[in-house]
């Protein structure tokens, strides 16, 4: 027996719309702003963001020092992504955000130029939640141009002085083995390219120099320019970070198209890490691009940096994204430690070249600086100078410099390496796995 067909469904009664109650109520009632921000949330709630954006505004028209209006005015605005809208409606709110709402704030002014608002914001977002901090902020603040609310016109390039030093490793006191190394990492393939290729070696590439601040990390980098013959360009931050997105990684681009024109060029970045931090600390934002970048004009499908040696140096290598390690980019990791007792000996001898010098035992003073960096004993000699000078400014006679002004600039001095030896030391301790500061762990091993 056939089955009866069925009967066709009726449609059902349509679905109750649960904004509608809350919209008729604002249309009997348009001065009614409680109601209105209700609306404006409700609307937020159900993702109709530019619907809540428009109920939102007029809030705030109506009842400019309505708090929650504002902050739900600034949601609607950061969801459409409207920066300079949220920005004005958040700012005036700082008390009422939460911290991860006080960073998105911060990032937002910085992109509209608006520093001192990122800055309120971002001091706020430290004090209510350390854990918060964002490495990108903070160089975009530190960084930033203020007084401008508009982008600049892009420059054509970013200026950066190119020279070739007139120092070379004779002006380096002591660090032979370091020097050495260096010369066969960094010299040696720029001097005699056509032998290295012969052996599968292209000159160009990354080192990364490392270690406590004031140990001649960039002074080494001029030296082995200075050893080459080549064009050497230091790279200031503060020329390639910009406030406004996508500028800093422009100006990132360009330094290394005019390196790569150049060529053979040594490209020096200090402080490598402002623009090479690791990006689990960076979270979101124009510091993990930055990183990215520097990649690509390292090792990217259309990098071609033969004859472009690129050398970083850092303090804090531990703050230096991992991937920058990896072959083909930082390749070659070169610890600058203090220097050692013959070395500075000689760093002495260097900074006292050009001074009257009287009867100095600079391998006496060599052993009573123990730790000191060449920055401290340079300063060293410019203490002992200071006192002979002054006696020589109340006799009217020029006397020479002699060990007891060093011995005297001594008992005030202290080296500024330790505080960074300790930090170092920890990283030994609890983060060596890949031994990438096995050369520090020497270090240690033998000065302790």
């Amino acid at each position: 027996m056939a089955d009866r067909p069925s009967s066709p469904q009726r449609p059902g009664p349509a679905p109750a719309d649960p904004l509608r109650a809350l919209r008729e109520a604002v249309a009997l009632s348009p001065s009614n702003v409680p109601l209105r921000v209700a609306l404006g949330r409700a609307y937020l709630d159900a993702g109709r963001h530019a619907d809540a954006l428009v109920e939102l505004k007029a809030a705030v028209l109506q009842s400019p020092g309505r708090e929650d209006a504002r902050v739900a005015l600034g949601e609607a605005a950061f969801a459409l992504g409207r920066n300079p809208e949220a920005v004005d409606a958040w700012a005036p709110v700082l008390a009422q955000l939460e911290p991860a709402q006080l960073l998105e704030l911060a990032r937002a002014a910085l992109t509209c130029g608006r520093r001192p608002d990122a800055q309120a914001a971002y001091d706020r977002v430290i004090a209510l939640d350390p854990d918060l901090r964002d490495l990108g902020v903070e160089r975009s603040l530190r960084f930033s141009v203020v007084g401008h609310d508009s982008a600049p016109e892009p420059e054509p390039a970013v200026a950066v002085p190119r020279a070739r030093p007139s120092i070379c490793f004779a002006d380096v006191g002591g660090l032979e083995a370091l020097k050495e190394r260096l010369r066969m990492d960094i010299v040696l393939p720029l001097q005699k390219p056509d032998l290295f290729k012969a052996y599968g070696k292209k000159p160009g590439g990354g080192v990364l120099l490392y270690g406590p601040p004031g140990c001649g990390k960039t002074h080494l980098a001029r030296a082995a320019a200075g050893e080459c013959g080549v064009n050497f360009q230091a790279v200031e931050i503060q020329s390639v970070l910009d406030m406004y997105l996508g500028e800093s990684e422009k100006r990132l681009h360009q330094l290394f198209e005019k390196a790569r024109d150049e060529a053979p060029t040594i490209l020096f970045f200090d402080e490598v890490e402002a623009i090479g931090a690791a990006r689990h600390q960076l979270k979101q934002g124009p510091g993990r691009r930055m990183v990215n970048q520097l990649l690509a004009e390292l090792d990217g499908v259309n990098a071609q940096n033969e004859s472009v040696l690129v050398l970083g140096a850092t303090n804090a290598p531990w703050d230096v994204d991992p991937a920058l390690r990896r072959p083909g980019r930082f390749d070659r990791v070169v610890f600058v430690p203090p220097p050692d007792l013959s070395a500075r000996e000689a760093i002495l001898g260097i900074a006292l070249r050009d001074r009257p010098v009287g009867e100095v035992d600079l391998a006496l003073i060599a052993r009573r600086t123990p730790k000191f960096s060449g920055a401290d004993l340079r300063h060293l000699v410019e203490v002992a100078s200071e006192r002979a000078l002054s006696d020589a400014l109340k006799t009217g006679t020029m006397r020479p410099i002699i060990g007891n002004d060093l011995v005297a600039a001594l008992e005030r001095a202290r080296p500024t390496t330790v505080e960074w030896l300790e930090t170092a030391r920890r990283y030994v301790t609890y983060a060596n796995q890949a031994g990438l500061y096995d050369d520090v762990q020497r270090y240690l091993s033998a000065t302790s």
